[in-house]
């Protein structure tokens, strides 16, 4: 089963990153500056990832590929790890789309 799991970054802001059930990073979200807003990041994904239309599929400069999780107001809520393949990016994004609706969430800021 997948997890979120939040945490502080250096600069004290706010993070997700989305675990699938092997440990593995599938999602990264952008910094919050509360952990309030953190927890509405987590709420779209799991509104967002059931639509395919909302991921945003990349190339990088070096060819890897990845991909963005869009809001349906267009605001990037993760990013994805990057992957060698494109069918390795197709399955990052089945991973979202299977873990994120039911993922619990883990605190590791110490609240």
């Amino acid at each position: 089963m997948g997890k979120f799991i939040i945490s502080k970054r250096t600069n004290d802001d706010f993070q997700f990153n989305l675990k699938a059930g092997n440990g593995q990073v599938i999602l990264t979200s952008q910094g919050y500056g509360s952990r309030s807003a953190c927890e509405n990041g987590i709420e779209s994904v799991r509104t967002n990832s059931g639509s395919d239309s909302n991921f945003e599929r990349k190339t990088a400069s070096d060819d890897r590929c990845y991909f963005n999780l869009k809001a349906g107001n267009g605001q990037v809520i993760g990013t994805s790890q990057m992957y060698e393949s494109e069918n390795g990016m197709e399955n990052g994004i089945e991973s979202v789309k299977t873990n994120a609706p039911g993922a619990v969430v883990e605190d590791e800021t110490g609240r």
